[in-house]
């Protein structure tokens, strides 16, 4: 161990007066080389449109925070009536399937807002958007959600 001062905080006062230069200009200049885009960013296909990624991730934390009232106020068409909406939350809150209808719908919007697992995008991502993907949790399910854009609002397709 190293010697130590009889005169306490004498070291400790220089080595506080000047700061040290090795790691101010290590931190300025901390960089790591990239080897390129990972597999997933090369595999996955996000939107172009910047409205309908919004919505996009807006759903996903909604399903994060498992906001299924919410979700479904967000996510079903804008034409859908009251007793319906209403119909489709339960069928996410209280029918005997509702945690696996719950998980898999919250698990597709996520990828789908991520990209992860879309095969294309049809659609002119202003007023439409037909996403085609490899579902995130069943392999070998290939899935298609509709969103359309009404007077600025993305939704659902019935």
């Amino acid at each position: 161990m190293g010697k130590k001062s009889k005169r306490p905080g004498r070291n400790n006062q220089a080595a506080a007066a000047a700061p040290s230069n090795t790691t101010a200009s290590a931190l300025e200049t901390l960089t790591y080389p990239s080897d390129g885009p990972s597999e997933e960013e090369l595999n996955s296909l996000q939107t172009t449109s910047a409205s309908l990624q919004a919505k996009l991730d807006q759903l996903t934390e909604l399903a994060l925070a498992n906001d299924r009232a919410n979700f479904v106020r967000q996510f079903v068409p804008l034409d859908l009536s009251p007793q319906d909406t209403e119909g489709y939350l339960k069928d996410l809150t209280t029918a005997p399937e509702a945690d696996g209808q719950w998980t898999n719908l919250a698990s597709e919007i996520a990828a789908i807002s991520a990209g992860r697992g879309v095969d294309k995008i049809e659609g002119d991502q202003v007023t439409n958007a037909v996403f085609f993907f490899q579902h995130p949790l069943l392999k070998g399910c290939d899935r298609e959600v509709s969103f359309v854009c009404t007077g600025g609002e993305w939704r659902a397709e019935g």
